[in-house]
């Protein structure tokens, strides 16, 4: 049906997935659906409900015009467990984190009109953006939660976009590919950014859809993007090869993933800030771990294209909400080695602004051998969410990796602790 706050949207029934499949409470519960200031929403309680409420955020879809609303990956879990489950569609698309707080938040009040009871207490979910939602929820309504479990989020705010510049512009300077950074992109400037990179690509050795050849540039990129995004660990090469493979999102699928991410093809704003959100000045990038920059690296941070921000992450719900790192609830996340559109960096950033807040006791991190986005399997996730309620319960903080330690980080067994089976594409030598 149309929207009736968001021009031009659709809404998606909520009792059915978008391939057509009719969503039904599961045995021992019952379902509850509806449309609310735009946005759909799903609520299924079950009969031997604890009284606990897990408000769950999807993450990006796009920038398409139809919102949806969707079930959680521990959806059975939840409720074989005892707890009531609330997700909304949001009633917008695009990077709008604000929006989905807004609307998440919204569902315990619908949550109280639909069933006739309010929860006793209240737990924040989500993935990829959806983890950037739920830690900017927990900061933004700090008496509503008791625990949070954030998964392949985006904990960095802004530091994604960074990230999404660092990668291309490095790939530009190592390539000696002039490459600019317009504030105001004309209408012409995918085809003009698409030429760059078809001039950027051989000197690197990546081929649209094929695994990568690198070139001695290609290493040095290479190496650098691994700095970029969490410090030298198992399995990036793998991974390395894994995401210069894929193609990018539409309608720049026809490029590497990475260089579909180019900021300045929106002037850094995502379309959702009010300006650049990006900034390099005053980054030294790092092909190596020696204790003083080589020759070359001296020469690759002189050549590469410095930007500068207009804008910040935003300390309230619009453009780019900030994250803090105050969560004064225990927070507990996982997050793929191997990932690089949301990179793993994501949760030590997170874990640094905790720790300025001395709140490192309420954050636990753990790491999974994986390559893709949100690349989980039901046991990691079930057995996070299950330590998480019982640190809530119990004030037992459960065990996590130490991803601030670089030495830790290195080592071949990182992430072995909290790995169940294997995932596809990551290559590394098998954990003892």
């Amino acid at each position: 049906m149309p929207s009736s706050t968001q021009p031009g949207y659709t809404v998606f029934d909520p009792n059915c997935d978008t391939n057509g499949t009719p969503f039904v409470a599961l045995p021992n519960a019952r379902a509850y659906t509806g449309i609310s200031a735009g946005a759909a929403y799903r609520i299924e309680v079950p009969a031997n409900w604890n009284g606990t409420l897990v408000v769950w955020a999807h993450g990006y879809r796009g920038a398409g015009k139809t919102v949806f609303v969707n079930s959680p990956e521990l959806r059975a879990h939840y409720i074989d467990a005892g707890y009531a489950w609330a997700a909304s569609s949001y009633a917008t698309n695009g990077y709008d984190v604000g929006q989905g707080v807004r609307d998440s938040y919204a569902t315990i009040g619908l949550f109280r009109q639909a069933t006739g009871h309010a929860p006793k207490s209240v737990i924040m979910s989500g993935e990829s953006m959806g983890g950037q939602i739920t830690a900017v929820a927990i900061e933004t309504y700090p008496r509503t939660f008791a625990g949070a479990m954030p998964y392949c989020g985006v904990l960095g705010d802004v530091r994604l976009f960074d990230y999404f510049l660092d990668a291309n512009v490095t790939a530009a300077a190592l390539a000696k590919v002039p490459i600019d950074f317009p504030l105001n992109p004309p209408a012409d400037y995918q085809d003009q950014w698409r030429a760059k990179v078809a001039a950027i690509l051989p000197a690197l050795g990546v081929k649209t859809g094929q695994p990568p050849a690198l070139t001695a540039a290609g290493q040095t990129w290479s190496d650098v993007v691994e700095r970029r995004t969490g410090g030298p660990r198992p399995g990036f090469d793998g991974a390395f090869a894994y995401w210069n493979t894929a193609t990018s999102l539409a309608p720049l699928n026809d490029l590497p993933f990475l260089f579909g991410l180019y900021p300045g093809l929106t002037g850094g704003t995502s379309n959702i800030a009010p300006g650049n959100v990006t900034d390099n000045r005053f980054t030294l990038y790092r092909s190596t771990d020696r204790w003083w920059p080589t020759a070359a690296e001296w020469q690759l941070n002189a050549s590469v294209l410095r930007v500068r921000h207009t804008a910040d992450a935003d300390p309230g719900l619009s453009g780019i909400p900030r994250v803090d790192g105050n969560p004064r609830i225990p927070v507990l996340s996982l997050h793929d080695v191997g990932d690089l559109f949301v990179p793993f960096s994501m949760e030590q950033v997170y874990a640094q602004r905790v720790a300025v807040h001395r709140q490192s006791s309420l954050f636990v991190s753990r790491a999974i051998r994986g390559v893709g986005h949100c690349d989980f399997n039901q046991q990691e996730l079930t057995e996070g969410f299950d330590d998480l309620t019982t640190w809530i319960h119990t004030g037992h903080r459960p065990a996590g990796d130490a991803i601030l330690n670089p030495k830790v980080v290195a080592s071949p067994e990182f992430g072995c602790r909290f790995t169940r089976g294997t995932h596809p594409y990551f290559v590394a030598p098998a954990c003892s």
